[in-house]
């Protein structure tokens, strides 16, 4: 295994979150980790059902190789004295919603360096738990910096924390988390960042149902599995309507 300098601050953020997950006593299962590259870059593009997918992706994949993921948050976060301390000590990339460019060539410079990065096209949560449209950043920066893709599935991190549904303390103990790890999608520098965004898409969400199909709890009846599995998750449709509400109410709020 190549060794790698070390980064005091990613290390002990590993190892605080490794703390917490044993803590829960989380039940992990991964498949298809031999996928992320051992060395050089790489895209991986995550699904986004809850708020600590990062931190989940970033514990299989330490687990697997040692490699430590590079992840793209915005300038708010940055911004906060400890929270931003933490960020840049670990070497993510901010970005500011206001000048994107830069944080999308400091995100194709971290890749041609050979960091693994961490994104998630969605754009935010599901909380239908379906794979929902993505945007075509992804297959853009994989394409200009010459590496590949890696899908990443996450299934089970949506009962640790989520938006729109309180989660009680002993919830989190003893919860099944499924990780899988897709093959590798080359992108070409002429390839249509659409039709790579779109064969993204259908790959995570393929992912997505056998990790389901797998999954060792029954969903049924449960706010956290989709509808069409028998869970009382809101339909893609119904999420994307409250989504939609949420960001009219939060355009008013700014123009008052």
């Amino acid at each position: 295994m190549t060794r790698r300098p070390s980064e005091p601050i990613y290390s002990t953020a590993i190892a605080a979150g490794r703390g917490l997950f044993g803590f829960w006593g989380l039940k992990r299962t991964v498949t298809g980790a031999e996928h992320v590259p051992a060395t050089g870059g790489a895209v991986l593009a995550m699904t986004h059902f809850g708020y600590l997918e990062f931190a989940l992706v970033e514990w299989a994949t330490w687990l697997s190789n040692r490699r430590r993921i590079r992840f793209m948050a915005k300038q708010g976060a940055f911004d906060k004295p400890v929270v931003g301390w933490l960020l840049r000590g670990m070497r993510h990339i901010a970005v500011d919603m206001k000048a994107g460019a830069a944080a999308y060539s400091d995100a194709v410079d971290a890749l041609r360096r050979g960091e693994l990065l961490g994104v998630f096209p969605e754009a935010g949560v599901s909380s239908s738990f379906t794979v929902r449209e993505l945007k075509t950043g992804a297959a853009r920066l994989a394409a200009e910096a010459g590496v590949p893709i890696i899908p990443v599935a996450v299934w089970g991190g949506q009962r640790l924390l989520t938006k729109r549904h309180r989660i009680r303390f002993f919830e989190r103990f003893g919860v099944p988390v499924s990780f899988a790890f897709g093959q590798p999608i080359a992108v070409g520098v002429d390839e249509d960042p659409h039709d790579v965004t779109a064969r993204l898409r259908s790959t995570l969400q393929g992912l997505v149902d056998r990790l389901q199909a797998e999954y060792p709890v029954d969903g049924a009846g449960h706010w956290w599995q989709p509808r069409h599995l028998g869970g009382t998750a809101p339909t893609p449709e119904e999420a994307a309507e409250a989504d939609a509400a949420r960001e009219r109410e939060r355009d008013r709020d700014r123009s008052e």
